[in-house]
């Protein structure tokens, strides 16, 4: 067996004492650690090949691994002008001016993270950044990915002209003549516009998906929980990974959307396993609501504009019958659900899919995979629930995936910030109940969700334990503040 690394001078600390180990040096085989040791005797075991490091008293951490981010995508979404640093409609405009000047005749403005805040008590539509884009083709994305603002011009050139109707939860936002407001909500409006623009060549996509994945290596992540494998995705994966250009170990969770039929599920679960050296597919990613923000979560008693009223899923019965499915398959589930009504019916899915038994997959074309009474199902995002939803976390064995980010960089201590307004003083104080699932016993995973939140996860650790906004960790705890988990290793 070959040492590969050898790192001399470091602290490695101890997880028994929380202290150091008195050992100041490590080497490594196979990507695990082989020997610990004094510098002259780990230095001895370097073969010519291996890589050798003095840290000069750096701290070694374990590999951090990211419970769910969206590197494909965000590519993709994060290509363009930010926005996210924008926190009022005149410095959205400024940005946007200084964009549209950038512009050839023509061309198609992109821009990403727009916060609905900036609106303040306004509607969240595309009048509000007039005349700055008129006659500009633009689509902002707003910050939780499921919205995205189209500029009048866009509109046209994809011939989007009024409402229209979908298979999903989605919808084209029209005012009271049935004009066209800008404002689309979830991915099936959104593509209706997406698609009349100019789309990026497949070179250009895998550049800008490895750059991204160096970025995220760099910030200290070994690993991520990809919640999505669209279009190409896993081309792309398999092309970085035979190169060597795949920084980080995925695990990479396909969509499941409503519709889906007996092929469709049999697809799935025969795509369980395919993967290469860094990556591999194991789970199925489903949504049942949408977000807060936009009104399109899935709430026990609606928004204060009488919003996230419906699931994602025009049947939430189906989607109970594609879990159990899935379950009885042996393929663990990853289910968006952020508001309360969607996380107690995903619970109940759950759980009615682990009480019947595992048995054949019925359509009868995939055998039931080992170990598939014991798969572990995960919620994502959980932002608002009751004490007696968190307790079943811990009695189902269902795994909470947790983005604290989204609290402490999206909404306000005061509650004067969107996400809260429209739930109010009761439910907003329930949000993100990230120590609350960690003491009743259930495993928190935490993440980014990135392209919505930053990856650092420095950044993510410190807003589970602190609960303050990122950028300014050295403010007044935010009054909604609860203790946090520490930070949990999300490889299983």
């Amino acid at each position: 067996m070959r040492t590969s690394l050898v790192l001399l001078s470091a602290r490695l600390p101890d997880p028994a004492s929380g202290g150091f180990l008195p050992q100041t040096a490590l080497a490594v085989v196979d990507g695990r650690i082989a020997a610990l040791g004094d510098e002259r005797t780990i230095r001895e075991l370097a073969d010519p090949a291996a890589t050798v490091i003095d840290l000069k008293g750096a701290v070694v951490t374990p590999g951090l691994v990211d419970g769910h981010l969206h590197p494909v995508s965000g590519a993709e979404l994060t290509h363009g002008l930010d926005l996210s640093g924008c926190t009022d409609l005149d410095a959205v405009r400024s940005a946007l001016a200084v964009e549209v000047r950038r512009l050839a005749p023509g061309a198609w403005l992109h821009a990403w993270g727009l916060d609905p805040n900036v609106f303040g008590d306004r509607p969240v539509e595309s009048a509000a950044l007039g005349p700055v884009l008129d006659g500009v083709p633009a689509l902002l994305q707003l910050f939780d990915a499921h919205s995205m603002l189209a500029s009048p011009r866009a509109l046209e050139l994809a011939g989007v002209d009024g409402p229209r109707t979908f298979d999903q939860a989605a919808e084209v936002v029209c005012d009271a003549d049935g004009h066209p407001t800008g404002l689309l909500l979830e991915d099936a409006a959104c593509e209706l516009v997406e698609r009349a623009a100019p789309q990026p060549t497949r070179a250009e996509r895998r550049k800008r998906l490895a750059a991204a994945l160096r970025a995220m290596a760099a910030a200290g992540l070994t690993g991520g929980h990809a919640m999505d494998a669209n279009g190409d995705s896993l081309d792309l994966y398999t092309e970085l990974d035979e190169a060597g250009e795949l920084p980080l170990r995925l695990r990479v969770a396909p969509w499941c959307q409503p519709g889906v039929d007996a092929d469709g599920l049999r697809a799935l679960i025969e795509q369980q396993g395919l993967g290469g050296r860094l990556w591999r597919v194991d789970g199925v990613k489903l949504f049942m609501d949408g977000t807060i923000d936009n009104g399109t979560a899935w709430l026990e008693r609606p928004d204060c504009h009488g919003e996230s009223t419906h699931a994602f899923w025009p049947d939430p019965a189906h989607y109970t019958h594609v879990v159990q499915e899935l379950h009885w398959a042996g393929v663990p589930t990853a289910t968006h659900a952020i508001g309360d009504a969607a996380v107690r019916h995903a619970l109940d899915s759950i759980e009615k899919a682990s009480h019947e038994g595992s048995a054949p997959f019925r359509q009868g074309s995939a055998p039931v995979r080992p170990g598939s009474a014991a798969v572990r199902h995960r919620i994502e995002h959980i932002e608002t629930v009751p004490d007696e939803v968190v307790r079943r976390f811990a009695e189902l064995g269902v795994i909470a995936s947790m983005q604290p980010t989204h609290c402490c960089d999206f909404t306000r201590a005061d509650h004067t910030d969107n996400w809260s307004r429209r739930l109010g003083e009761e439910r907003a104080g329930r949000a993100w109940r990230c120590r609350d699932l960690w003491d009743a016993g259930a495993t928190v995973v935490l993440g980014s969700d990135w392209p919505i939140a930053p990856y650092p996860p420095l950044g993510v650790m410190a807003g589970a334990r602190h609960r303050r906004p990122t950028r300014d960790l050295s403010g007044p705890r935010t009054t909604r503040a609860r203790r946090s988990p520490p930070w949990r290793r999300c490889g299983r």
